[in-house]
């Protein structure tokens, strides 16, 4: 699945560079019976479905022109906006979420939980800090980056 992955965001990323807009995570899924080639794409404002469609046929073109097939099996091509929790993956969509509210999945507990909502203060190399609200106390946490199992931002309510 890597492969299929790492085949499509090869060719994914000159035709969403090529409109300016950013590539922002491939996935190929398999849910229940049907597998899904997922294909993020945004750019500043937000991305819209015209834009998402173009995208999408174009990307399709260029898999089909492809021989042998790198996708064997059936799938569906899904082209759209991360929307409003976008995944923060690489080191430019942490750069960017500084001074948001993000929500971070950890590979072992720091603290008391595995899991954090807060802002995201400041950005080094190998950690960030994190504003948090632990049961109404604020407190600000030093998270180092390799033990970031996924991120994104969150929706504070």
């Amino acid at each position: 699945m890597s492969t299929v992955v790492e085949t499509v965001t090869a060719l994914a990323q000159p035709i969403v560079a090529h409109h300016q807009f950013e590539l922002v995570d491939v996935e190929f899924v398999k849910e229940g019976k049907s597998w899904y080639l997922r294909v993020y794409i945004d750019k500043p404002g937000g991305i819209n479905i015209e834009e998402c469609a173009m995208v999408s046929d174009e990307l399709s073109e260029k898999l089909d022109a492809i021989d042998p097939d790198p996708i064997p099996q059936a799938y569906f091509l899904e082209v759209s906006s991360p929307g409003a929790e976008r995944p923060l993956k690489k080191p430019e969509d942490f750069e960017r979420a500084v001074g948001d509210y993000i929500h971070v999945s950890l590979y072992q507990k720091i603290g008391q939980s595995k899991v954090y909502e807060g802002t995201l203060e400041e950005l080094r190399d190998d950690s960030l800090d994190l504003t948090v609200n632990l049961k109404g106390r604020i407190k600000t946490l030093t998270i180092p980056r390799d033990a970031i199992a996924q991120a994104r931002l969150a929706i504070k309510f």
